[in-house]
């Protein structure tokens, strides 16, 4: 029988908070690419979570979670010592690691969490890891000191200009590919949109990228179909065919357009729980 104990929390940034939870089983089998599906309560929602980092010998797996809904918001309102109903997992295939030369991962916002497992499997490979980093604003890059750590270069990019470059990651990607830097694989992890134009910034080049999918999911197993995107003219399941893909393949728009599928419900949800909350 698993604990699941919150046994740390630390906000990272404004509705960022980053999980230790006890989970031994889990801590000792996960690999880099990998996700967990949690239930804080009993008849609640079940959301998908990457495994951020794992300590195999204190039995711990590291959540980091977006309060951006009633599910996420509850949870960020747990403490230290209170124990997270039941996770599944690690589940999805892991990431593909190799030494292939020069590996570029870009993480955006909160996509910069699942990002950091794969960039540390892909330095400890061999590869030589150029990082970049976005979000709108500064408070909001995350876990900038372990990608540094884990990275060759870092390059951070924000919307208002707070930090680094000004602008898009695809404008600095685009920058290194015209630099005529050789790159043997992206790896993108962030908002579709901005995935979407990662792998048309590295199409034309025909640079291979990867792009993890794993906000669409929701039952984690493959059984509810509600994460089956198509990918190479094939329809798939991002539970269990993915979390990644060839980022090439993905027919961004229709996944965009699934993506808000339950969008009224999540808001009508929140709004709910904001109103009791309030009360």
């Amino acid at each position: 029988m698993q604990d699941y104990e919150i046994t740390e929390k630390q906000q990272l940034a404004p509705q960022v908070t980053q999980f230790e939870v006890y989970a031994p089983d889990i801590a000792a089998k996960r690999q880099a690419g990998q996700f967990v599906i949690i239930r804080i309560r009993e008849n609640g929602e079940r959301i998908p979570l990457t495994i951020a980092d794992a300590n195999a010998e204190k039995g711990t797996i590291t959540l980091i979670s977006q309060s951006v809904g009633k599910t996420t918001k509850q949870l960020a309102e747990m403490k230290p010592g209170q124990r997270i109903l039941d996770i599944a997992g690690p589940l999805g295939k892991p990431t593909h690691i190799e030494k292939v030369g020069t590996v570029v991962c870009i993480g955006g916002g909160i996509g910069i969490a699942p990002l950091h497992p794969i960039t540390q499997a892909m330095k400890k490979a061999g590869n030589y890891i150029i990082t970049i980093l976005g979000a709108r604003t500064s408070e909001l890059v995350i876990l900038k000191d372990k990608m540094a750590d884990l990275s060759d270069e870092v390059i951070i990019t924000t919307d208002d200009g707070s930090e680094g470059l000004k602008g898009f990651v695809t404008t600095a990607l685009q920058t290194l590919i015209d630099s005529g830097r050789p790159i043997d694989l992206v790896i993108t992890i962030g908002p579709s949109i901005m995935m979407k134009m990662v792998a048309e910034v590295t199409r034309g080049k025909n640079i291979p990228t990867v792009a993890s999918l794993n906000t669409i999911m929701i039952d984690g197993t493959g059984m509810c179909g509600g994460c089956r995107i198509t990918a190479g003219g094939k329809t798939q399941f991002v539970c269990v065919d993915g979390p990644e893909f060839d980022a090439h393949q993905v027919e961004w728009d229709e996944m965009i357009k699934r993506l808000g599928t339950y969008r009224e419900h999540e808001c009508r949800a929140d709004q709910r729980y904001v109103k009791q909350q309030n009360n």
